[in-house]
């Protein structure tokens, strides 16, 4: 079936981006949509770092949270594939320590389903100390846990990235930015586009993140589960988003990338790369839906998950349980791909708020304008 709406998806984006950026909501916006492999959406709009009169361009790398979790799961994914890893690998068995205080059976399941429970830093923690790996991973594997692991869902804030990145340098020999850009961005030809720690020479492709203007800084109350999870040094800000240990680090629970290159890794999963990174049977299983039920870290009644992302969708849009994974991060960043209509979007900003209006947006536009039902199966 011809597709006839070459052109279309760019301009409806396009004015997307331009009206919401000078409507005020908006610093700076970048938006990536690739269609089975083909690039139909490579949109900007607005101001990467005001302070430098830097407009955002397609190569403006922007400080997108826990998007990053995307791509760290995707990585897991694909050295399972390759036999690096498995599922059931326990923790403790590569990494000794971690089995203090009973969590011998965490296994790599658990941690990709933020179901080790470990959800925990103390709350104390500078964010020179998260910056610290090995100090970090100590302080992970001596931790009690807060549950038995796989009986309930928390969301892995920070402990996500150090128990993930830990297991695969212990099992591998090799840390999770290595496998990134061996097996993930580098075969891909986006290495430079997707990172957990930004390479010292790419700094100045960094978009500055900006605060809302009067807002608050964000309170978790020490007596819930959330308070006690996320030290209050390292609650997500504008500031903490542009520090230069922040940025460099490989803090794997969150990254800094383009539209263009986090897509292009979705792209990879969905198979429409030239280099394919999981076959189609792992990709139908990292897609299903894995848990539904409450988040009893983020106090979240319902939520759905699927292996290693969540079951995301940020606009009204409903899709096949299964079709739709991503993660979003929590400065209204967010990167998701959908296997029925061979789509992956990414959608970056750098106005610091857990807002996710634009990628709402964005997501409405493009499913209205790549629907199965328009395009059909074979298009």
């Amino acid at each position: 079936m011809a597709n006839n709406t070459a052109g279309i998806p760019q301009v409806r984006v396009q004015e997307a981006v331009d009206r919401l950026v000078a409507d005020g909501g908006e610093v700076g916006l970048q938006v990536a949509v690739i269609h089975r492999g083909d690039l139909v959406v490579d949109a900007v709009a607005g101001s990467a770092d005001a302070r430098r009169g830097l407009p955002v361009t397609s190569d403006t790398l922007f400080f997108a949270t826990s998007t990053a979790k995307g791509v760290a799961s995707a990585v897991a994914h694909v050295l399972v594939e390759r036999g690096e890893l498995t599922y059931d690998l326990r923790v403790a068995d590569v990494w000794p320590e971690f089995s203090a205080h009973g969590k011998g059976d965490v296994t790599l399941r658990h941690v990709l389903m933020h179901t080790a429970g470990v959800p925990g830093l103390p709350h104390a923690t500078t964010v020179e100390e998260l910056c610290d790996w090995d100090l970090m991973c100590r302080t992970v594997a001596d931790a009690e846990p807060w549950w038995e692991p796989g009986t309930r869902f928390g969301y892995h804030v920070h402990t996500f990235g150090f128990l993930l990145g830990e297991t695969v340098r212990r099992a591998t020999g090799r840390t999770l930015t290595w496998w990134l850009h061996e097996a993930v961005t580098g075969p891909l030809g986006v290495e430079d586009d997707v990172h957990f720690g930004v390479p010292p020479v790419l700094l100045d492709r960094v978009a500055r993140q900006e605060a809302v203007p009067g807002a608050r800084p964000h309170h978790l109350d020490p007596g819930t589960p959330a308070g006690r999870a996320v030290p209050p040094a390292t609650r997500p800000t504008a500031d903490l988003a542009n520090r230069r240990d922040v940025l460099t680090s490989d803090l794997v629970a969150q990254g800094t990338m383009t539209a263009r290159g986090i897509a292009r890794v979705y792209t990879g999963l969905l198979g429409y790369a030239d280099v394919s990174l999981v076959s189609p049977d792992r990709l139908t299983d990292l897609a299903l839906p894995a848990y539904a039920g409450p988040d009893e870290v983020m106090g979240i009644p319902a939520t759905t998950w699927a292996f290693g992302f969540s079951d995301y969708r940020p606009g009204d849009v409903t899709a096949r349980p299964g079709s739709t994974f991503g993660m979003a991060g929590g400065n209204g960043c967010a990167a998701w791909a959908d296997i029925d209509s061979g789509l992956a979007v990414a959608v970056m900003r750098n106005r610091f708020s857990p807002d996710w209006s634009a990628a709402g947006e964005i997501d409405r536009i493009v499913t209205d304008q790549f629907s199965t039902r328009q395009l059909g199966a074979g298009s």
